[in-house]
């Protein structure tokens, strides 16, 4: 993503695609987690994380668009770099 701005991503639709689907993937698997390694990472947006399927599954014509750029460009990087920390 550190290449594409946001109107590409918008004219991308394969892109678009598969930038959602990775984002359902990651809800899916932050839900999959233990409440331990949660608790050991209080600073992490685990119920969003959890939320983000259903926002992207059940009202996938109305996801903002400029959301899921920030999120992909800004916050899944940052949210890497955390999970990575011991």
């Amino acid at each position: 993503m550190k290449d594409v701005d946001l109107q590409e991503l918008n004219e991308n639709e394969v892109l678009l695609d598969s930038m959602l689907f990775r984002m359902i993937q990651i809800s899916e698997n932050a839900k999959k987690l233990s409440a331990e390694y949660k608790n050991g990472k209080p600073g992490l947006p685990w119920d969003e994380m959890s939320g983000l399927r259903n926002r992207i599954v059940h009202d996938y014509g109305n996801v903002d668009l400029e959301i899921v750029y920030e999120t992909l460009k800004y916050d899944i990087p940052e949210l890497m770099e955390q999970l990575k920390e011991d």
